[in-house]
């Protein structure tokens, strides 16, 4: 029964790892070819504007959510790599002691049981003490038998765990390679975004500098927050100000996602990694029922996402080079609020 059991745990996690993998490869070659499109360096074509310097920011930030989940992949791959190895060297010595213990009832048996009992009968000086040696040798028969089977499930099952330990580092492998793909895909976006916005005129970086350092505090009077929404509410005001660092979750830098599992982290909330697992970590509202705490994501693709903080207003960390800050709730196109 017990190999049942574990052969269809084992089944279904080489399901979802393949499930998974596929969805990796997938984002890992949509990445690469987005950071194939983009040129290694700058080509004769029309001026640079703001709006292309705020598209390679956003192209940026869905890099940086996909790099996101190929490492939070990459840990939970590590951990199950972890028990699964841990696994297999308690099945190793399940199967040694098993071993060990069936050579010691075969030796206790070939020594009761190396003449033919009925000789051994016939010419017993104590044929009663006999019967009582023979009774014996028939339950360390039974239970070697035992110990037999033991053994055989044993190995059955180490060998499974050695094949789950074997497919699961292959697959640790690859989501390391995709991380590193998402790295690159980012760095380039980013470095590509900055040689546009030095390109740009003065009066247009200017205003672009003034909107990264937007910071003002908007009118949250009378706005009413309790719980651990309250609790997530303070700490995400606590992080303005404070930079965004792609690929980071706090306390001295954040990402849009990363600000949001910091800040519930802060009211004993554990929320997913990334934006998009982060919009269907609880309750799904209209955005005209939004209270404060609530998780707001933008894009169709909810690459980005922000926290309602009340009066239509969002704290979020923008884009590389902004620092966390408020702004209005409608500030691009919202695709979901989900309470927490």
């Amino acid at each position: 029964m017990g190999s049942h059991r574990h052969t269809g745990r084992s089944t279904a996690a080489r399901h979802a790892r393949g499930v998974t993998a596929t969805a990796l490869s997938a984002a890992a070659a949509t990445a690469a070819a987005t950071l194939g499109a983009a040129p290694a360096q700058a080509q004769p074509g029309p001026p640079p504007t703001r709006a292309s310097v705020d598209r390679l920011l956003t192209e940026a930030e869905r890099a940086t959510e996909a790099y996101n989940e190929a490492d939070e992949r990459t840990g939970t791959l590590r951990a199950e790599l972890r028990r699964t190895q841990d696994r297999v060297a308690r099945g190793q010595e399940r199967v040694n002691t098993l071993r060990g213990a069936l050579g010691a009832l075969a030796g206790a048996q070939y020594r009761s049981g190396g003449v033919d009992p009925a000789l051994e009968l016939l010419f017993s000086a104590d044929p009663e003490q006999y019967l009582e040696k023979a009774a014996t040798l028939d339950r360390i028969s039974l239970r070697r038998a035992g110990e037999l089977t033991r053994l055989t499930r044993a190995q059955r099952l180490l060998t499974q765990e050695r094949a789950e330990a074997a497919a699961t580092l292959a697959e640790l492998a690859r989501s390391r390679a995709a991380t590193a793909r998402h790295k690159r895909a980012v760095e380039a976006k980013l470095a590509r975004a900055r040689a546009l916005l030095d390109a740009l005129p003065l009066s247009e970086r200017a205003a672009h500098d003034r909107r990264s350092s937007r910071s003002q505090r908007p009118d949250l009077t009378g706005v009413a927050v309790s719980g651990r929404a309250a609790t997530a509410v303070a700490a995400a005001q606590r992080a303005l100000g404070k930079p965004y660092v792609w690929g980071a979750n706090g306390p001295t830098g954040f990402d849009c996602s990363g600000l949001m599992q910091w800040a519930y982290a802060q009211a004993g909330v554990g929320l997913p990694r990334t934006s998009q697992a982060q919009r269907y970590a609880g309750q799904r509202v209209p955005l005209s029922q939004a209270r404060p705490g609530d998780l707001v994501a933008y894009r169709a693709d909810a690459s980005h996402i922000g926290m309602y903080v009340g009066n239509g207003q969002v704290i979020h960390a923008p884009y590389p080079g902004a620092a966390v800050r408020y702004d209005p709730v409608g500030m691009m196109p919202v695709s979901s609020v989900t309470r927490v």
